[in-house]
């Protein structure tokens, strides 16, 4: 099974071809591909190709699949005797990518 590691938005992803990979909101909109070239490692089988620190040559074709929210997240801030209280929310924003094709030179 062929899979790499990426890195897209400051963190690192597993993705193979044909898998969904869901990642911090890209700009585009549902449809058009996306191309990711921070490779880190790419393993086929039992051969490892690991970067200093990206894999020279290696790119992944991918299409945006869809845009969504993760789930709520809620951020309360209390001090005690001091009547402070303040409560937020936060919903992360995401893209789901399919993994079309991973090309190694």
């Amino acid at each position: 099974m062929k899979y790499v590691i990426v890195e897209c938005g400051g963190k690192q992803y597993r993705a193979a071809e044909g898998s969904l990979v869901s990642v911090d909101r890209l700009p585009g909109n549902v449809g058009d591909p996306v191309t990711l070239d921070q490779v880190l490692l790419v393993a086929d089988d039992d051969k490892f190709l690991v970067g200093t620190p990206l894999v020279k040559g290696a790119v992944i074709k991918a299409k945006i699949v869809e845009h969504y929210k993760g789930k709520k997240i809620l951020v309360f801030h209390y001090k005690s005797r001091e009547n402070i209280r303040k409560r937020s929310g936060h919903r992360q924003q995401y893209t789901r990518l399919q993994v079309e094709s991973i090309q190694v030179e």
